[in-house]
């Protein structure tokens, strides 16, 4: 257990840092925009291609983490996003015009991306053979990933306070630190408990597509919940660093610790949702329907008021929502499939989630353009969608397991 703890705190890292490298330019991306005399939705590109190439290779990299194992692909992945940091950081800082250069190293970082975070999700389900145990440390492990979502704002702050570009270059460092932890003190799972015959292209297609034969339904609802859940987080605050900077003159580091606030609130409930839902998959459909509603009230409102101290208590009861559902989606999907094919469908459900983190700070930036209610209301007719999913897609069976 004591191995397996140091391996846990581990893996923690990736997400942890994968996190910061691309949420802590969301307090900075006016601060880029103003540097690099270009439009905001230009700006928001810089979210939006890192994701965008992440999305489309993070189904290969759950492949290839199925069939040659998890660490021989982590960790290349990590230090490709470390190269993709260092070309952005020294682009800004060399280069008159870098805007063009700086995007060609976050779609190499999208790369790296792809084939670090979505496979933690595996391999916490390889290293753990009980169910509660793995529900705890996937709540672990997305604790350390909303946890990166508070801590960047305010990193992100202090470091553009230094020079506007410093948080590219900071990620080769961050990139580095993690690999060497995966490298020396993430135990795999030997060869004897993992499947021994390793699967053809032929054979991967095949088995996914049986999965969704029989597991269509509710994971298809789990794919969607997710990618909404982010695209809620990223779009909200996006539109929050806009609107502190633009309309209420809070800049710098006061406006990364103002943004951490409904960040720190979902780091809480995401925290406390993973260490309470065990094996119970029922507990788990209602705990998402509840947290979806809830992220849906708060948004709703929050196109109707005007006061700050307002917005950012309803953005934080959104957090909250948002932090209670992600860890019962990771702990379905993760136990709900079978170690081999693992991989590939968390690798599919972490594409979704990369989908809603592309399309939430452009589509914020068109319609803060209408107004503030337009975003407000657009974001949460989305959460009704989810909602209408969990209710009627996820249905855990007598044995407790979600069903088609």
């Amino acid at each position: 257990m004591k191995t397996n703890k140091w391996s846990l705190l581990s893996i923690a890292s990736i997400p942890l840092i994968m996190t910061l490298g691309n949420s802590m330019l969301i307090p900075v991306l006016p601060s880029i925009r103003n540097k690099l005399q270009i439009t905001s939705f230009q700006v928001s590109l810089l979210i939006t291609v890192y994701s965008a190439v992440a999305i489309i290779l993070i189904p290969i990299a759950g492949y290839l983490s199925d069939r040659f194992g998890r660490k021989i692909i982590i960790i290349p992945s990590l230090l490709i996003t470390g190269i993709g940091g260092l070309i952005s950081g020294l682009a800004a800082w060399w280069l008159e015009h870098p805007y063009i250069v700086i995007i060609l190293g976050r779609a190499l970082q999208g790369v790296g991306a792809a084939g670090a975070f979505p496979i933690v999700l595996p391999l916490v389900g390889d290293i753990y053979n009980n169910e509660s145990e793995v529900s705890k440390s996937l709540g672990i492990v997305e604790t350390a990933n909303t946890l990166g979502k508070v801590l960047s704002p305010i990193l992100g702050s202090v470091l553009a306070f230094v020079v506007w570009f410093l948080p590219f270059l900071t990620i080769p460092v961050l990139c580095v630190a993690s690999t060497l932890l995966v490298a020396f003190l993430v135990k795999s799972p030997t060869k004897k408990d993992m499947k021994e015959e390793k699967i053809t292209f032929k054979g991967f297609l095949q088995n996914l597509k049986q999965i969704f034969a029989n597991n269509g339904r509710w994971l298809t609802a789990i794919f969607a919940i997710g990618c909404i859940c982010m695209f809620v987080i990223f779009g909200t605050l996006f539109y929050l660093s806009d609107t502190l900077e633009d309309k209420y003159q809070i800049k710098g580091i006061w406006k990364g610790c103002v943004i951490a606030i409904p960040s720190a609130a979902l780091c809480l409930a995401s925290f406390l949702t993973g260490k309470k839902i065990g094996e119970n998959k029922k507990l788990m459909k209602w705990i998402t329907l509840s947290g979806v509603a809830m992220v849906t009230a708060a948004l709703v409102v929050s196109g109707m008021v005007q006061s700050l101290y307002g917005l950012i208590t309803l953005v934080s009861v959104a957090g909250i929502g948002i932090g209670v559902t992600l860890p019962c989606l990771d702990a379905m999907i993760t136990e709900g499939i079978d170690k081999a094919e693992r991989g590939t469908i968390t690798s599919i459900y972490s594409s979704m989630r990369f989908i809603g983190v592309a399309v939430g700070p452009p589509l914020a930036s068109v319609l803060m353009k209408i107004s503030p209610q337009s975003m407000f209301y657009t974001i949460s007719s989305t959460c009704v969608v989810a909602a209408l999913l969990a209710l009627f897609a996820i249905k855990p069976s007598k044995e407790d397991k979600p069903t088609k």
